[in-house]
C-alpha cells in the first residue's frame, strides 16, 4: 500500500491515477473532504495525526508542500515554509517510522541546488547544496532532517528534486506563456540564449514509480528531467508547434529587456526567463536505469492538448 499526500494536487493526483493504473494499491491524503480511497489528514503541520492514513502502508511519497509563490508577500515567509516544509514533513516521516513504513520518497525542489547555472553546467545530484530563498532553505532543511531520520532508524529515504513541471493542468508561468503564444501576442523574448531543463508531468510520475520499489534508490537522490535542454526562445517555438500557433518572437536584446523589466516592476520574472538552469540526470540512469518515456515535443504536445480541450469546455 502506497499513500500519496498532496493527492488532489497538480502532481499528486497524476501520480495516484497512474500508479492504480499500474495495480498499485493506493491511499491518498488530502487537506480537504475525502472520498473511497482518501483519507483527511486537515492542514499539514508539526501537530498534524497521520496514523489513520499510515495504518498497513509500506510506501509514503509525499508531494504535498507549501508551493513557492514568485513574489509571495505573507509575513515571515521561512517560518511558515519551515512549518510545512519541514516540521510537517518531519511530523510525517517519524510517524511513518512507527507505523513500520518502509520507504520515504520526498519530492524536493531542485531550489535546493540553487537558482541558475552556467551553460554546459548542469546541477548534479552531488552538488554542494545552495537554497537562495525561504523554499529552497525550507527544502534543503526538511532533506537534512529525513536523511538524520533514515541514519537513526533505518527508514529508507529517496529524495528527488524536480526543476520546473509542466503537463496537464499546469499553472502559473508555463499557463501564462501558453497564453500569450496561443492568443498571437508578440513577445520580444527572440534572442534568449539560455538553456533549461524541465520535466514533463509524466516523467516526473515515471521516476517516482521506479523509487518506489528499485533497490538502488535506497538514501539516494535524485534530479529529474526530460534529458533535453532548451533556451526559453526554444520553448516557446516549441510550445506554438505543439499549438498549431506560430509563436511571434521579437528578437530583443536582453540588456533591453532588463532595463525595461526594472522599470515595470518584473525583474525577477525576467531573470527566470533570462537564466540558464541546467539538471544532471545520469544519476538516475545509471542507478535506476530510469529513461524519461517522453520527449520534449511530446510532453508539450500533450499539454497542450489538455490546453486547447481546456479552451473548448469553456
Amino acid at each position: 500500500m502506497i499513500l500519496v499526500t498532496g493527492a488532489n494536487g497538480f502532481l499528486g493526483q497524476a501520480l495516484s491515477l497512474e500508479l492504480r493504473a499500474r495495480k498499485f494499491a493506493v491511499r491518498g491524503a488530502l487537506r480537504a473532504e475525502a472520498k473511497t480511497g482518501e483519507v483527511n489528514v486537515g492542514d499539514i503541520g508539526p501537530d498534524t495525526d497521520w496514523q489513520e492514513a499510515l495504518a498497513g502502508l509500506d510506501v509514503v511519497v509525499h508531494t504535498a508542500a507549501r508551493v513557492h509563490i514568485i513574489n509571495d508577500t505573507a509575513g515571515d515567509l521561512l517560518s511558515q515554509y519551515r512549518k510545512v516544509n519541514v516540521e510537517g514533513t518531519l511530523n510525517l516521516a517519524r510517524q511513518a517510522v512507527n507505523a513500520g513504513v518502509k520507504r520515504f520518497i520526498f519530492i524536493s525542489s531542485i531550489k535546493v541546488n540553487g537558482e541558475s547555472t552556467l551553460p554546459g553546467k548542469p546541477f548534479t545530484a552531488d552538488d554542494q547544496p545552495n537554497p537562495e530563498d525561504p523554499y529552497g532553505i525550507s527544502k534543503w532543511e526538511a532533506e537534512v532532517g529525513l536523511e538524520r531520520l533514515a541514519n537513526e532508524k533505518g527508514l529508507e529515504v529517496v529524495i528527488i528534486r524536480p526543476p520546473l513541471v509542466y503537463g496537464p493542468g499546469v499553472k502559473a508561468n508555463f499557463l501564462r506563456l501558453m497564453r500569450w503564444v496561443n492568443r498571437g501576442v508578440p513577445l520580444p523574448l527572440g534572442a534568449i540564449r539560455n538553456k533549461r531543463s524541465l520535466v514533463a508531468l509524466d516523467n516526473l510520475v515515471d521516476l517516482i514509480i521506479n523509487c518506489i520499489g528499485h533497490p538502488a534508490a535506497v538514501n539516494q537522490t535524485f534530479l529529474a528531467g526530460d534529458g533535453q535542454d532548451v533556451s526559453t526562445t526554444e520553448l516557446l517555438y516549441g510550445i506554438g508547434k505543439a499549438l498549431d500557433k506560430p509563436a511571434r518572437l521579437l528578437p530583443c536584446p536582453v540588456s533591453l529587456l532588463f532595463v525595461i523589466s526594472a522599470l515595470l516592476g518584473k525583474r525577477e520574472m525576467l531573470r527566470r526567463l533570462t537564466d540558464s538552469l541546467q539538471v544532471d540526470i545520469s544519476s538516475a540512469r545509471s542507478l535506476l536505469g530510469w529513461e524519461p518515456p517522453l520527449s520534449l515535443e511530446e510532453g508539450l504536445c500533450k499539454v497542450a492538448q489538455d490546453f486547447k480541450q481546456q479552451l473548448t469546455n469553456q
